[in-house]
């Protein structure tokens, strides 16, 4: 199961050595390829009240040509530490402490749908501290769910396959990718749902060709 789906972490939890450290937000989605310049780091509590997004990393976000628009709620937008938790982390506690430890800064999301609807893209940009930390966020995220069936993704993490989805009673093929960036990480997936003996296959490609225009977007960004 995914990593925002999934019932318990796996590991132990990271060891939190500050109580407070950096949390700010990105900014709203134009949906342009365009590059925003990042702002400062103020530092608030990740156990306070939310701030509110403010930022810079909606034009960092590389999304898929032709997809449109996730009409959830909280779809897409920048978010706080607290906004992630309280939204979409399935164990706030060790994702409260690898944030912690990442010195996080700001975060962007984004999803959209295929034109017929079958397939919906997610991206997540987490700011952190530096690339160290990135680096180990990157690897805590993603520890946190087995993942037996990497693709061919140089200098990524990489994962796909075909799972029940007890929410919907339905399969879904997911492929998903983990960038870490100079002090950024990004999270890619590509889910398609179907009926119970779909003959469904995760979208390797896809995934593939954004999580590599994506690198190559935030390595120009850095330079």
């Amino acid at each position: 199961m995914t990593r925002t789906a999934r019932s318990q972490a796996v590991g132990a939890a990271v060891v939190v050595t500050a109580l407070l450290l950096a949390v700010t937000a990105c900014g709203n989605e134009d949906g342009s390829s365009a590059t925003a310049a990042e702002s400062p780091a103020a530092k608030h509590s990740l156990s306070g009240p939310a701030q509110k997004a403010k930022g810079s990393l909606v034009g960092l976000a590389v999304l898929p040509r032709g997809y449109v628009a996730d009409p959830r709620a909280n779809a897409t937008g920048p978010f706080t530490a607290t906004g992630f938790l309280n939204t979409w982390s399935a164990d706030p506690a060790l994702d409260r402490a690898l944030l912690l430890n990442a010195s996080f800064v700001e975060g962007y999301r984004a999803s959209r749908l295929s034109p017929d609807k079958k397939k919906r893209f997610t991206l997540q940009l987490f700011k952190t501290g530096s690339a160290g930390k990135a680096a180990a966020l990157q690897k805590g995220f993603w520890n946190q769910d087995t993942h037996e069936h990497p693709f061919d993704l140089p200098g990524a993490l990489s994962d796909a396959r075909v799972e029940y989805d007890g929410g919907t009673d339905q399969s879904s093929a997911i492929a998903e990718v983990s960038l870490a960036v100079g002090p950024m990480v990004v999270e890619i997936s590509v889910r398609e749902v179907g009926a119970l003996g779909s003959n469904l296959t995760p979208d390797t490609a896809l995934a593939t060709a954004l999580a590599k225009e994506q690198r190559a977007r935030l390595t120009a960004t850095s330079s």
